[in-house]
C-alpha cells in the first residue's frame, strides 16, 4: 500500500497536479494508501479491531486504482486519457496488483485462524 501511495504522489508531483479531477484523486489516493499502509504496519495487538477494515480498504483502493488506470488507457476517464506505458504506470499496476493479492492472502490466513500479526 505504501508503494501504491508513493507512486501516486510521485505522479501527482510530476504533472498530474494540474489535471482537473485526476490530480486531486491522485493526492487522495496517496493519503488513503499511506494511512492504510501505516495502519497495517502497526503491531496487531494495537489495532486488532482495525485490521479487517484496513485490509478490505486496501484491497478496495488498490483494485479501484488498477481498474481506473486500465479504463483510462482505453477511453477518457473524468476527461483524461493515458497514452502509452511509462515506468510510473507499470510500477502502479504491479504495486496495485501485489497489494490486492497480498491483502487477500492475509485475509485468507486470518480467516482460517492463522497467526494475526
Amino acid at each position: 500500500m505504501l508503494v501504491v501511495g508513493a507512486v501516486h504522489l510521485q505522479q501527482y508531483a510530476d504533472g498530474y497536479s494540474s489535471v482537473s479531477t485526476i490530480g486531486p484523486l491522485f493526492l487522495l489516493n496517496f493519503v488513503g494508501a499511506t494511512a492504510i499502509g501505516v495502519g497495517l504496519l502497526v503491531p496487531a495487538a494495537r489495532v486488532r479491531p482495525l485490521q479487517l477494515p484496513l485490509a478490505l480498504g486496501g484491497i478496495g483502493l488498490a483494485a479501484t486504482s488498477f481498474v481506473f488506470l486500465f479504463i483510462s488507457e482505453h477511453q477518457p476517464l473524468f476527461g483524461f486519457q493515458e497514452h502509452g506505458y511509462r515506468l510510473g504506470i507499470v510500477v502502479a499496476l504491479v504495486a496495485e496488483a501485489a497489494a490486492v493479492v497480498a491483502l487477500a492472502a492475509y485475509l485468507g490466513v486470518r480467516g482460517r485462524g492463522g497467526p494475526e500479526r
